[in-house]
C-alpha cells in the first residue's frame, strides 16, 4: 500500500511515523515533508507544494491513500480534485474546509446553527472595526480571519493595543491577505480543551482530549505561535465535560 501525506510540519511527521508501523504500508511519500522524515525508512520526501502537482504525482505513482495536513491546500480544494479523479483522500472538501480557512465564516456558521460562541463582529473596513471597539470591554480578542499558521490571534489588553493590532492586520498586512477580514470578539477566560474528531458526515469518532500551548514565552505570556506543544489527554477534561460534549454529538 502506498500512502501520501501532504504537509511539512510536526503533525505530518507524526502521522508518517505512526503509519510506517502498519505492515500493510510499503511506501510513504511526504509532500513536501520535512527533515525528520529521514528517520522513517519507508518515507520519502518529494518537493511538491501545489495541489495540481501533488495530484499528478498521486495519479502517476498510483497512490492508494492520501492524508492532508496542510490547511492551505484543504482550503484550495485538494480533496475535491482528488475525488474527481477517483483517488482515496482523507480530509474535508473545499466547502467544509472554510470552517478552518475563515474565522469569520466559522463564527457566522456557529451563530446560524446555535453553537455557543463568544460575542463577535467581523469587519473588512478598519474604521468600522475601530468604532466597534467602543462596544467592547478589555481585554479583547482580535483575529485575522484567514489562515495565519496559528499566529493570527491577538489578545489586546487595552484600546491602544487593539487599535494598533487592527492597523497591523488591516493596513500593514502583517498576516498578508489573512488580515483583510478581522474578527473582534469578547475575551473568555478559562482553560482550553480540544477534542478533535473525524466524521464521514454520518458517524462522528472523537479522539482523546488535548490542551494546546500557543504562547511563545513562559507562564503563558507573549505572542501566539503555531503551537509550543500539546498535552494529551487534557487533565481538565472531566467526565462531566465529556458528557456535555457528547450531547452535542
Amino acid at each position: 500500500m502506498k500512502v501520501l501525506i501532504v504537509g511539512s510540519g510536526g503533525r505530518e511527521h507524526a502521522i508518517a511515523w505512526k503509519i510506517s508501523q502498519n505492515s500493510k504500508v510499503e511506501k510513504i511519500y511526504a509532500a513536501p515533508g520535512n527533515a525528520y522524515n529521514k528517520v522513517i525508512k519507508s518515507c520519502e520526501n518529494i518537493n511538491l507544494k501545489t495541489s495540481d502537482d501533488i495530484l499528478n504525482f498521486a495519479l502517476k505513482e498510483k497512490v492508494d491513500l492520501t492524508i492532508v495536513g496542510s490547511e492551505e491546500l484543504l482550503v484550495d480544494g485538494i480533496v475535491d480534485k482528488f475525488q474527481k479523479n477517483n483517488l482515496t483522500i482523507f480530509g474535508p472538501n473545499k466547502e467544509a474546509a472554510m470552517l478552518e480557512g475563515s474565522k469569520a465564516f466559522a463564527k457566522d456558521f456557529m451563530k446560524k446553527y446555535g453553537v455557543k460562541t463568544a460575542k463577535y463582529q467581523s469587519f473588512t473596513d478598519k474604521e468600522k472595526a475601530i468604532k466597534y471597539l467602543d462596544e467592547m470591554s478589555y481585554p479583547v480578542v482580535i483575529k485575522a480571519s484567514g489562515l495565519a499558521a496559528g499566529k493570527g490571534v491577538i489578545i489586546a489588553q487595552n484600546r491602544k493595543e487593539a487599535e494598533n493590532t487592527l492597523n497591523d492586520m488591516m493596513t500593514n498586512k502583517v498576516f498578508a491577505a489573512a488580515g483583510d477580514t478581522v474578527v473582534i470578539e469578547e475575551f473568555l477566560d478559562g482553560v482550553e480543551i480540544s477534542v478533535l474528531s473525524i466524521t464521514d458526515s454520518e458517524v462522528i469518532i472523537p479522539f482523546i482530549s488535548a490542551k494546546d500551548h500557543k504562547k511563545i514565552s513562559e507562564k503563558e505570556t507573549g505572542l501566539n505561535t503555531g503551537g509550543m506543544g500539546v498535552i494529551a489527554p487534557n487533565p481538565y477534561y472531566t467526565k462531566t465535560i465529556e458528557k456535555n460534549l457528547y450531547k452535542i454529538y
